[in-house]
C-alpha cells in the first residue's frame, strides 16, 4: 500500500530557486550573492527580475560571507549561496566570527551536500556540514526533503532575524508535500502514524524513511514517520511524544552519524527519556565517486537500510 505518491521529480535545488524568484518580487530586502555557480544554485529567476540585488563575488567564499555580514548592517537580507562544502567548511572561520558570533542576519544557502553529489566525489561530498553549523551558536540549521519544502523554507527563513544554514541537493526526488504547505522553523511534519518504531529523517531520506515505512507494514509492523526538516531548533516535543508512544527510534540522514540529526535526537533522549536507537547514516567514512543511487545503497542510506535497523530497534524493546 503506497503511503504517499508523488506525480514528478525535481531537485530541491531548483525549489531554492523558485524561493529566490519569488522573494525577487516580494522582498526588497533580499540579495543574493554567489560564488561563480549561479546555474548550480538556480539564479537565474532572482538576477532577471532584480539584477541590482545580485553580487557575483566569484571563487572567493570567504569573501562573500564577510560581504554578506557588512550587507545586514545596511538593513539587507543576503542570501549567500555555493555548494555545500565550500559554504560550510572552507570558510567556516568568517561564519564564527562575522556571522554567528555577531547574530548577523545571513542565510547560508548550500546545494550539492551529501553523497547525492555524486561523480564529483569525496572532497565535494561534505557529510560534516550540520555538525558544522549547528554547533555555533544561534545558528538554525534547516535541511528540507523535496522541491516544494525547499522552497517554502527559502521564502520562510528571509522572515526569520538571524543566522540560517539552508541545505538542498542535485540529483531529482521525488515531490510529495503539498505545494501550499506552510514551512515552520522548528517545527516537525508528521507524515505517516505508528505505534511500534518512530523514524526520524530529514532531506533525502524523508521519501526513503517513508517507503521504508510501506515495506515494515506489509510485515505487520506500524512505523510513524517525521519530516525532521528542522535540526536546529530541533522539535524535542515532537519527539518526545512519538518515542514514549513507540518505545524506539531510528533516524535517517544523508551525513555522518557524528554531528547530524542522530547526534541530536540522543542527546536530548539521554538527558530526558532514554530509549533504543539505531542510526541511518555514513559512519565515519568519506564518500567516493559514483552514481547517486549506487552511493546512497553502498553506504547504507536507503529505505532496506531503515527497514533492517528498524526491525533491529524493534527487538531492543
Amino acid at each position: 500500500m503506497a503511503l504517499f505518491t508523488y506525480e514528478t521529480k525535481k531537485d530541491t535545488r531548483s525549489g531554492f530557486g523558485a524561493g529566490m524568484e519569488y522573494l525577487s518580487q516580494h522582498n526588497p530586502k533580499v540579495v543574493a550573492l554567489c560564488a561563480d555557480l549561479i546555474g548550480s544554485l538556480k539564479l537565474e529567476g532572482f538576477i532577471k527580475n532584480s539584477p541590482e540585488r545580485f553580487f557575483q563575488t566569484g571563487i572567493a567564499e570567504a569573501n562573500m560571507i564577510g560581504i554578506s555580514a557588512g550587507l545586514t548592517l545596511g538593513g539587507f537580507i543576503p542570501f549567500a549561496t555555493t555548494f555545500a562544502n565550500f559554504g560550510t567548511g572552507r570558510v567556516y572561520d568568517q561564519i564564527r566570527q562575522s556571522v554567528a558570533y555577531s547574530g548577523k542576519n545571513v542565510k547560508i544557502c548550500c546545494s550539492h551536500a551529501g553523497l547525492t553529489l555524486g561523480e564529483d566525489g569525496a572532497t565535494h561530498q561534505i557529510l560534516e556540514d550540520i555538525g558544522l553549523m549547528k554547533m555555533l551558536p544561534g545558528m538554525v540549521v534547516i535541511n528540507p526533503c523535496d522541491y516544494n519544502q525547499t522552497k517554502a523554507a527559502t521564502i520562510a527563513i528571509a522572515d526569520y532575524e538571524g543566522p540560517v544554514y539552508l541545505r538542498f541537493g542535485r540529483p531529482v526526488v521525488p515531490v510529495f508535500t503539498p505545494e501550499d504547505q506552510k514551512f515552520e522553523i522548528g517545527k516537525a511534519l508528521h507524515l505517516v502514524e505508528g505505534t511500534d518504531v518512530t523514524i526520524l529523517a530529514t532531506g533525502h531520506l524523508v521519501w526513503e524513511a517513508i517507503q521504508a515505512a510501506e515495506a515494515l507494514l506489509e510485515k505487520g509492523i506500524k512505523a510513524e514517520v517525521i519530516n525532521i526538516h528542522t535540526i536546529k531548533p530541533l522539535d524535542v516535543q515532537a519527539i518526545l511524544a512519538s518515542v514514549k508512544k513507540t518505545g524506539c527510534v531510528v533516524t535517517a540522514e544523508e551525513h555522518q552519524y557524528n554531528g547530524g540529526l542522530g547526534d541530536s535526537v540522543a542527546q536530548y533522549l539521554a538527558m530526558n527519556h532514554p530509549t533504543p536507537m539505531e542510526f541511518v547514516g555514513v559512519n565515519d567514512s568519506f564518500g567516493e565517486s559514483g552514481k547517486p543511487a549506487e552511493l546512497m545503497e553502498k553506504y547504507g542510506l536507503n529505505a532496506e537500510a531503515i527497514v533492517a535497523k528498524a526491525i533491529k530497534v524493534m527487538a531492543r524493546k
